[in-house]
């Protein structure tokens, strides 16, 4: 747990210009405020906020996480019952908490959901927004349940609906239905709908149960047969959807974090042991490119596109050891992310993010707290 400790230390309160992505941000009538930022965009994220509320309940970090809960439920959060993203957060932020976009993007919600219910199960619920267990359901019932609201947001026109599709029970890249209609294979998060099928408003938990296993078998279309690699983005179907100049078909930043996924799921419930053979595939796959130097862009078949080697990868991967079955080559992924540096500089926000839940993973620290 030192270790732990140590970059929890430089990623929540080292230098600001060079280690920290949290900042403090005042006070308002609920209490202390806080942001978790991308420094590279320059941005405060959907997707670092609930990362952040994550990590701060499972370090126990009542005050960083209430403080980051107060800034989400502030400026983040759309209140007005007309808007398409209403009962949800906007997924962009500049740093004085206007919009960038008013969108949600529904890994966020996904990870906020689980974090309140931990929080209420690790130091009971308060009240009002730190009603964490109220909020967690009031969450849950939107992102299943949510009507279609077509409105005005602050860059152009939404028709928003819930952020599971009720007929495909799968998470949405995005509810707005004016945009084309496919997921996102790094959102999918079966080990969490497990809990949700068990805490979660009685009347949606069966959905949440099937919506694990649809996951699961999602989970095996969407990835290679022989790399285990995964689209930044696909269809229902599993096929990828290109976008972006053909690159989100790719493996990329959003894919990175799949293997995680998958892993903690066979992790915690051991219940689909094909998720152990795309643990030993993607970890043939990295182990083939140079378990020191391999980059982070792929195509799907394992060509590689360029870029950084990455800590969020390389954390991802070794979190990918939790449903291994070659333990040898599991512990030389594992000791990969152990002895990375601390990220700091410029893109020290996603990597962070994940080496230290990448961290609390691999050493049994990342836990179910029930809620109360």
């Amino acid at each position: 747990m030192a270790k732990v400790q140590t970059a929890l230390q430089q990623l929540f309160h080292g230098d600001p210009e060079t280690q920290t992505v949290y900042y403090e941000a005042g006070r308002n009538a609920n209490g202390p405020l806080a942001y978790l930022s991308d420094i590279n965009n320059h941005d405060v994220r959907s997707e670092g906020m609930s990362y952040g509320m994550m990590i701060a309940v499972q370090l126990n970090r009542k005050f960083e996480f209430d403080a980051l809960w107060n800034w989400s439920k502030t400026y983040m959060y759309q209140t007005l019952p007309t808007h398409p993203s209403f009962g949800y957060f906007s997924w962009s932020m500049k740093l004085d908490g206007t919009p960038n976009s008013e969108s949600p993007a529904p890994d966020g919600e996904e990870y906020w959901a689980l974090a309140l219910y931990f929080a209420s199960g690790r130091w009971g619920n308060g009240k009002g927004i730190y009603d964490y267990r109220a909020e967690a359901d009031r969450l849950l019932d939107s992102m299943k349940n949510r009507k279609i609201i077509d409105g005005p947001t602050n860059r152009g026109a939404e028709t928003g609906g819930p952020e599971f599709h009720p007929e495909h029970k799968m998470v949405r890249f995005t509810p707005n239905l004016r945009r084309p209609d496919h997921t996102d294979p790094s959102y999918h998060l079966p080990a969490f709908y497990e809990l949700w099928a068990r805490w979660g408003p009685a009347a949606d938990r069966p959905f949440w149960a099937e919506a694990a296993q649809v996951s699961r078998e999602y989970l095996q279309k969407a990835t290679h047969p022989v790399t285990a690699l995964a689209p930044n983005y696909a269809n229902y179907d599993g096929t990828p959807v290109p976008g972006a100049g053909g690159q989100n078909g790719n493996f990329g930043p959003d894919a990175w974090r799949t293997a995680a996924n998958w892993a903690v799921d066979w992790s915690w419930w051991a219940v689909d042991a094909r998720e152990r053979v795309l643990s030993d595939k993607i970890q043939t796959f990295f182990a083939s490119q140079n378990i020191d130097s391999y980059v982070n862009r792929y195509t799907l078949e394992g060509k590689p596109l360029g870029g950084s080697h990455s800590t969020a990868l390389v954390a991802a991967n070794a979190v990918a050891s939790l449903a291994a079955t070659n333990k040898e080559r599991a512990a030389q992924f594992v000791e990969a992310l152990w002895t990375a540096e601390i990220p700091s500089g410029r893109y020290r926000y996603y990597d962070g993010m994940w080496y230290l839940m990448g961290l609390l993973h691999v050493s049994g620290e990342f836990r179910i707290w029930a809620p109360k």
